[in-house]
């Protein structure tokens, strides 16, 4: 079955006080469960800052490292979810929940590549 990912994106700084947070999340883990019930759900997970982050590039054989983001902006990835969805229909299906759920921070929904035979 064709694998989706689920990409939240967040603004850039801290993040809301625990009376906003908390709800959200609570809705949010109601929803993996919903898609671990249904049996889409393959990985979940949120990440730390863009701060955090390292570029690796390679170069004939080295490697190039970069404290920071690959790209600055004012918007960054905060987490994302896998889910297997017999269509782009279904994907989208969970990707509107969870956009619900998030409440106003917006949600990509992207197909993977097919896996080549073994």
């Amino acid at each position: 079955m064709p694998q989706y990912l689920l990409t939240i994106y967040q603004p850039d700084g801290d993040p809301p006080p625990p009376e906003f947070l908390e709800p959200i999340m609570r809705d949010v883990n109601a929803l993996r469960q919903e898609m671990k019930d249904a049996g889409a759900w393959v990985f979940s997970g949120g990440l730390h800052p863009p701060s955090t982050a390292t570029v690796i590039r390679g170069a004939d054989g080295d490697a190039l490292l970069t404290d920071g983001p690959y790209l600055e902006g004012k918007e960054h990835v905060g987490g994302f979810t896998i889910v297997r969805a017999p269509d782009l229909d279904a994907a989208l299906e969970w990707g509107r929940k969870l956009a619900d759920a998030l409440r106003l921070l917006p949600v990509e929904v992207r197909p993977f590549h097919d896996e080549e035979p073994s």
